[in-house]
């Protein structure tokens, strides 16, 4: 059961008039069912979807136990840059009111400059893998006074490879400590962390594992390659909102982008070539609606946290299939409907599959009447209309 209220969720007097001033009313289902386990400094395995305010489910206690006892660091990892700076930014609203300073420590920034920050002593630190490995490396951090460690989007973390990482950082923090793992996806190597790193954790989930989000529309274009430009800007002319649109490679973004500005749209983009400099300037241009457009990889599939997003784009179908629902996810946040819009070239039938089996649920197929009706190429020479999963319906374009 969802509180209708912050109260009774064993949240201090102190946070909670943080959280009246912040306007925030309603606990979302994450929060509802992570907080009170957290304040219990119990270790605790969340799942869910992106966008269910998962930053405040950990965040509130965190700053609650860090506050109380006095002493001692929390420390949030984070798959990517722009995630650590937005969760950063929902940190910094709470631990200010008990004096406590965070600090980030990821790539793309001035080591020397974070090493002016470690020396103010921060009781939270927001980190990569990567960097904080550098920074263990190097020295230039103790984590022997970790009393908290949160694991945030801990599988996007694994599918990019840094389980090593994630290992050899825990090897550095004292065993006694509350650990806090959030995931909207469980595969096997978060349930051997678990194991082998947490104690008889609490589990909450408020989606299955995999699921999409709720208040998001979900239509599929299945269309040939050399026709994706002409129906990106159909449909960009139908709608009128903010549009995220992911494209699978760096060098496909920048292409996509250059021509949607040449046809005078307003876009920003962001992938591993941007310096991280250009992916802040980029995200606050999205926010401010600066930008209509933001073109991106999957590097910021779980990393940009904007209300209002009215459109998810996947120009280019995912390679993994969990990383669509980590995408459309995008949109449909904070209690908002939302709409994604996929185009599969007609080889990619497989790809698609995989991503139904996953959501448990066929994607709409839908045509654009100015476009040749396009089908998947069968992938066995028989019964290649079998290859339409029963119960496929071929929907009209929003109007």
């Amino acid at each position: 059961m969802t509180e209708d209220n912050f109260y009774g969720l064993g949240i201090a007097p102190g946070i909670l008039d943080v959280i009246s001033d912040l306007e925030f009313t309603v606990p979302t289902p994450i929060q509802s069912k992570a907080i009170p386990v957290g304040i219990e400094g119990k270790d605790l395995i969340g799942i869910a979807q992106t966008g269910t305010g998962k930053t405040l489910a950990f965040g509130i206690p965190m700053v609650q136990r860090l506050a109380s006892s006095g002493s001692g660091k929390g420390l949030i990892l984070v798959p990517t840059r722009e995630l650590a700076v937005q969760v950063d930014e929902t940190i910094r609203k709470l631990a200010p009111a008990f004096k406590m300073r965070s600090s980030v420590l990821i790539g793309g920034e001035s080591f020397e400059r974070q090493l002016m920050d470690l020396k103010h002593n921060p009781r939270i630190i927001i980190a990569t893998p990567g960097r904080l490995n550098d920074h263990i490396q190097q020295k230039t951090i103790k984590l022997d006074s970790v009393k908290i460690l949160i694991l945030d989007e801990a599988d996007r973390m694994l599918d990019m490879g840094f389980l090593p990482q994630i290992k050899s950082i825990i090897r550095h923090l004292p065993s006694e400590r509350q650990t806090m793992l959030f995931s909207a996806t469980i595969p096997s190597e978060i349930v051997e962390i678990a194991s082998a790193h947490m104690k008889l954790p609490f589990r909450v989930e408020v989606a299955p594992s995999g699921t999409a989000a709720e208040l998001v529309s979900q239509e599929l274009f299945v269309v040939k390659r050399e026709s994706k430009p002409f129906l990106l800007s159909e449909i960009l002319t139908q709608y009128t909102g903010s549009v995220l649109l992911f494209v699978r490679t760096r060098w496909g973004a920048a292409g996509v982008a250059r021509k949607l500005r040449n046809s005078n749209h307003s876009v920003a983009e962001i992938h591993s070539d941007c310096t991280m400099s250009q992916r802040k300037n980029a995200i606050a241009g999205f926010k401010s609606g600066k930008y209509r457009i933001l073109v991106a990889t999957d590097i910021a599939a779980r990393g940009i946290d904007v209300t209002g997003i009215e459109l998810v784009i996947n120009y280019d179908i995912p390679e993994d299939p969990e990383n669509y629902v980590h995408r459309i996810g995008r949109t449909g946040r904070a209690g908002l409907a939302g709409h994604a819009i996929s185009f599969a070239t007609p080889e990619q039938y497989g790809d698609v599959k995989k991503i139904e089996k996953m959501l448990k649920a066929a994607i709409p197929v839908a045509e654009h009447p100015k476009i040749p009706k396009t089908d998947f190429i069968p992938v066995a020479k028989s019964a290649s209309r079998s290859f339409l999963p029963p119960g496929w319906k071929r929907s009209k374009m929003r109007k």
